[in-house]
């Protein structure tokens, strides 16, 4: 059985943090591959993104070459109206149906979970690989998801095969202190730290982050 994991993100820009944590999600859960999954542009102008999803998205496929289990879909990019982690999950479920897959999202995103559009449902729909993030632990973990995280992590070691949901592991690894708001800041002072050779080269051509 194939065991795919799925990476959404802003990536705004991808960065040296993404490459390490989605490695170290690969290689602790022994994964066939892992799908970044840029985010669309928004839909609504209470969020703004520095980039169009078509930049976005051709950066992460600079990203992704450095590994081979790497790879990237569009889906949410070509989407129009609000995307919701449910549906994504859900066209892969359709797509991958033989498969177990994995969301990779860190502690601080776990914590707000339940304000999450159908969180139940995707609960159920895939498994959840949990990757440390901003010094925040389980002590501040929601009413919502007290029981439901002993249960995963249980289910987890008694039935680790199958392509259904309900799973969850605490990644050893966790994501590193760098942010893509950090990289913005630092690309427009002339820092070009923290960004592939091959991402900084595209940023630099299409004059992004000026400034």
């Amino acid at each position: 059985m194939k065991r795919i994991g799925l990476f959404g993100g802003t990536f705004d820009p991808p960065h040296n943090g993404h490459i390490h944590i989605a490695q170290a999600f690969a290689d602790e859960l022994k994964l066939d591959s892992v799908i970044f999954i840029p985010a669309g542009d928004p839909y609504h102008k209470q969020v703004a993104t520095r980039t169009t999803a078509a930049q976005r998205l051709a950066m992460v496929e600079q990203t992704i070459v450095v590994d081979e289990r790497f790879s990237v879909s569009d889906c949410d990019v070509a989407r129009n109206g609000p995307t919701y982690t449910i549906d994504t999950v859900s066209l892969f479920r359709q797509v991958f149906a033989q498969a177990q897959l994995w969301w990779l999202l860190g502690m601080d995103s776990l914590l707000q979970l339940p304000d999450w559009h159908r969180y139940r449902a995707l609960l159920q729909s895939v498994n959840l690989a949990i990757a440390q993030r901003g010094g925040q632990g389980l002590a501040a973990l929601p009413v919502a998801l007290q029981q439901w995280l002993p249960d995963a992590l249980a289910k987890n070691l008694t039935t680790p095969d199958g392509n259904d949901g309900g799973r969850a592991v605490l990644l050893q690894a966790s994501f590193l202190p760098v942010s893509s708001t950090d990289i913005r800041v630092q690309w427009s002072m002339g820092n070009h730290d923290d960004v592939p050779a091959s991402v900084a080269e595209y940023i630099d051509r299409e004059h992004l982050y000026q400034a």
